[in-house]
């Protein structure tokens, strides 16, 4: 009777111990899971405050949602400003986007102060624009194509109910622009599937991704499917470039105090080669791209002067000549053969 309590009992320490063990072994994958799961939703609560004071998407207007991101306050500004005014001029809604604070963007000053500096610059570009901007708290230099960051960028382009998202592509110098590119890239699928950010209402219509230009040859250079003529707001788009004087009048990363030596008549001096920079530029493209301007705007007696180009993005809705007619809607309409 004793040695059948005693095996007894001992049955019962070792279930128990393994009981206990296999409670050990999974207690840290729980742990893991619930604070995995935690985290998401405070980074979720975490950048919908960050947006409170963000003007939000109007309802329903028969109006266009455009979306551009940049890896840094001035990227969106330099490759779309020009038909950002020229959506903006007709009520449609547009929103830039920088996903960095750029504040190691400059020769002499960084870190809060040159943040708050770039960031007071895009949104007084986005005044003369006529659009919204919003700079994210990530560091210059330091973006990465995290799962967090990915949902950053599929929340963004959800609340704002994008019908047109802009982005570089993704083979450029600069790993902050790369990985913008790749993050964007990522949510052109995730946009519309339900239980990915389920916080965010997911997009009915996935929208159409455009990629700005760059000089990049390889993998494949760049291929312009749409062309936009934009002199009629050229000087909008210089005006709000010229004003982002840490960038372009100081050089940004790679100035120096001797670009503005000489007090104000040198900082003036400054500002007219850049603003004749940026002019040359998109005089440039729209050299380069004069095909595709006829081919958008038909034959004028007058050619554009200044141009800004696009690329379709494979990962998104692919629209037809009509569409993409709709959605940049000062094209004029196509002739009947």
């Amino acid at each position: 009777m004793r040695r059948t309590s005693a095996m007894t009992f001992a049955l019962t320490v070792f279930l128990l111990g393994l009981l206990c063990g296999r409670i050990w072994n999974d207690a840290p994958t729980a742990f893991a899971e619930n604070a995995a799961a935690a985290k998401e939703t405070q980074n979720a609560a975490k950048d919908k405050a960050q947006r409170k004071n963000q003007p939000a998407p109007p309802v329903d207007d028969g109006k266009l949602r455009i979306i551009c991101f940049g890896a840094h306050p001035d990227d969106c500004e330099i490759k779309a400003g020009g038909v950002a005014a020229l959506w903006s001029q007709q009520g449609h809604h547009v929103k830039f986007v920088a996903l960095t604070n750029g504040d190691i963007g400059h020769w002499k000053m960084a870190g809060g102060p040159l943040a708050q500096r770039r960031n007071a610059e895009v949104q007084h570009a986005a005044d003369l624009l006529g659009i919204t901007t919003e700079v994210l708290d990530i560091h210059d230099g330091e973006l990465m194509p995290t799962l967090e960051n990915r949902r950053k960028v599929t929340r963004l382009i959800r609340e704002w109910k994008a019908d047109i998202v802009m982005g570089p592509r993704t083979n450029d110098y600069h790993p902050d622009h790369r990985y913008t590119g790749v993050l964007v890239q990522d949510a052109a699928y995730m946009v519309a599937v339900p239980f990915f950010c389920p916080d965010a209402e997911p997009l009915a219509k996935n929208p159409v991704f455009l990629y700005y230009p760059d000089r990049f040859k390889k993998p494949y250079p760049f291929q312009a499917d749409v062309a936009v003529g934009i002199d009629s707001v050229m000087d909008r788009k210089v005006e709000a470039l010229v004003d982002m004087e840490s960038q372009f009048v100081e050089g940004g990363a790679l100035g120096s105090a001797d670009l503005i030596a000489g007090g104000e008549e040198q900082r003036q001096k400054r500002r007219r080669e850049v603003r004749d920079a940026f002019e040359n530029r998109d005089r440039k493209t729209a050299k380069a791209y004069a095909t595709e301007l006829n081919k958008w705007y038909g034959d004028r007696a007058t050619p554009f002067e200044y141009a800004e180009a696009f690329e379709i993005c494979e990962y998104g809705h692919q629209p037809t000549p009509e569409e993409l007619r709709k959605l940049f809607p000062f094209f004029p309409e196509a002739k009947a053969p």
